[in-house]
């Protein structure tokens, strides 16, 4: 495999969608417990109604508590209640572990070492073996690490209720994908050199619901052509719930109850990992490696639909790795390289342009109107939503950030390579 190629894969890190876990945060002053349930949040898509969030902070201001987390971890902060859980691993990938913070307090609740990996296979020097997101709902957290495993847990107690370690995936530079509940289900692709297919589990018990090999035809394609890390987004058409799910070299739509496929759209691209957003009908998806392109593809059809459905297509400064960010009808992306583009979203106008600091892998957030972009460095660019650039801070940590930031009422939850921080005024 081309070196080039393994230093733009990804590190996961992850539309609008009508399926939510749990209630909105609350934005009181002493920030009551609420959700952050996935990678992305409620609706998978970034966006949050917090109105009090802090637009400055550094390692001494507005930083309430900081707490060092151990081994190597790309997996975004996801919560229910009090408690914030995330994945790690040793920087080898022999031990897996699941991991609890207090919300308050800062403190380590659960600290559980999940699985041991005796040959992990190499990964891509910018991931993690623990770089897929839980999805946590109440009295359960569901974790993945790819083809090394997939484990419920109860919350209360951090016992293991079922687990998985029979679903096979070469990933070649490591897992990214992160997994979603839908209904019963929890449900996450497997897109790896030797096999591509998506499964559904029964979210209690852990036993496969159904499993369907990718319809791409991989013939003549390269291993590490096949590979992809994007995380699904449910979306809704004409009632109906539709599981888009991105792989390599095309997008298919799924029925999520029965794994039926609905529609496809073929593209030349590998190694993709921002997971798509959708809107009035739309959904957007980035082709990823060698050279992105930003797709914008109209719901509805059946089958293949490459012809007929791609309503627009951008070429340039589009992001492989963070996803990008939908409000207000303008649509927001920041490239790794961190070309940050706003354009509207039905008709693909370029609205402006502008550069900002460093390399990016996280997917940015946006609350009260203010989008939140942090880099590999720990760097935090804040800009002001809307038709007009405007820079409304930046700030620096001490390591940089993998992760994307998850929010609970007026509170930012930061995972940095070393560490997890709670933000707040």
């Amino acid at each position: 495999m081309v070196r080039s190629c393994l230093c733009l894969t990804l590190i996961l890190l992850v539309g609008p969608c009508p399926f939510t876990w749990g209630a909105d945060a609350e934005n009181d002053p002493d920030s009551s417990p609420g959700n952050w349930p996935q990678f992305r949040g409620p609706a998978g898509d970034g966006v949050s109604d917090a109105t009090g969030l802090p637009v400055s902070w550094t390692e001494n201001q507005n930083v309430t508590w900081k707490t060092a987390i151990h081994g190597r971890g790309w997996s975004s902060p996801v919560l229910d209640g009090e408690r914030i859980w995330m994945t790690t691993a040793t920087e080898k990938g022999h031990e897996l572990f699941v991991v609890a913070v207090d919300l308050k307090t800062g403190k380590m609740v659960h600290d559980i070492k999940l699985f041991e990996v005796v040959r992990p296979n190499e990964i891509n020097s910018l991931n993690s073996y623990a770089s897929p997101t839980p999805v946590v709902e109440t009295g359960r957290v569901y974790v993945h690490f790819g083809e090394y495993g997939t484990a419920c847990l109860d919350t209360a107690n951090g016992q293991v209720l079922w687990e998985r370690r029979d679903l096979p995936c070469e990933h070649i530079v490591g897992p990214g994908s992160s997994p979603i509940v839908f209904d019963n289900l929890l449900l996450f692709h497997m897109d790896g050199g030797q096999e591509q297919y998506v499964v559904a589990l029964d979210k209690k018990t852990g036993k496969t619901v159904w499993k369907k090999n990718r319809s791409i035809d991989y013939q003549g394609i390269r291993p590490d052509l096949r590979k992809a890390f994007s995380t699904p987004l449910m979306v809704e058409y004409q009632g109906e719930p539709q599981m888009v799910s991105l792989a390599a070299q095309g997008v298919i739509a799924y029925e999520p109850r029965t794994g039926r496929e609905l529609w496809k759209v073929r593209f030349k691209g590998f190694s993709n990992a921002a997971r798509p957003v959708a809107e009035n009908g739309l959904v957007f998806i980035s082709t990823g490696f060698s050279r992105a392109r930003l797709w914008a593809v109209r719901l509805g059809g059946n089958g293949d639909v490459t012809q007929s459905h791609v309503a627009w297509k951008r070429d340039r400064d589009v992001p492989i790795k963070p996803s990008p960010i939908l409000v207000d009808g303008l649509l927001y992306m920041v490239s790794d390289g961190g070309k940050v583009t706003c354009m509207e979203a039905a008709t693909a106008k370029l609205i402006w342009q502008e550069k900002i600091s460093g390399q990016y892998s996280a997917s940015p957030i946006c609350a009260a109107g203010r989008l939140y972009f942090s880099n590999q460095t720990g760097r935090t660019t804040v800009i002001a939503a809307g038709r007009k650039y405007k820079t409304l801070a930046i700030n620096e940590l001490d390591a940089g950030c993998m992760a994307s930031p998850a929010i609970v009422g007026n509170v930012m939850i930061l995972r940095t390579k070393t560490h997890l921080y709670r933000i707040e005024k």
